[in-house]
């Protein structure tokens, strides 16, 4: 007898694929709406900027210029941008139990969803 899975309604797999959607979509822009994550980055332009002041030379010049900037100012942004590397032990300890606690999560219902799919095939576990 060839094994047949249960059939999922249309719906069902509507509501399944939104579902997985907003999930993917949350999880990859709330970090960033909540300022957690990205480039966090915290400009001091310089005050008409030339581009000796903003320490390019020729060279460097040319390449602005390929990327379509020719006007200092334009580039006084990027190039004055600089990251920030402060470090919260308190975000790295929430980061922590949210890995862990997904990766338990995700191994116990993965675990339960294993067996439901033996038991459906082939029965009762018999003692």
């Amino acid at each position: 007898m060839a094994y047949k899975p249960p059939k999922q309604s249309f719906a069902g797999q509507i509501f399944d694929v939104i579902t997985l959607l907003v999930l993917t979509v949350g999880a990859l822009y709330l970090p960033l709406y909540l300022g957690l994550a990205g480039a966090a980055k915290t400009p001091a332009p310089i005050a008409n900027p030339t581009w000796e002041a903003l320490g390019q030379n020729a060279t460097e010049q040319q390449q602005w210029a390929a990327l379509g900037i020719t006007d200092p100012a334009a580039a006084n942004d990027i190039i004055t941008a600089r990251f920030d590397y402060s470090f919260s032990w308190m975000a790295l300890l929430v980061m922590a139990v949210l890995v862990i606690g997904y990766f338990v999560l995700v191994v116990r219902l993965s675990d339960r969803e294993y067996r439901d799919v033996i038991a459906e095939r082939f029965g009762a576990k018999k003692k």
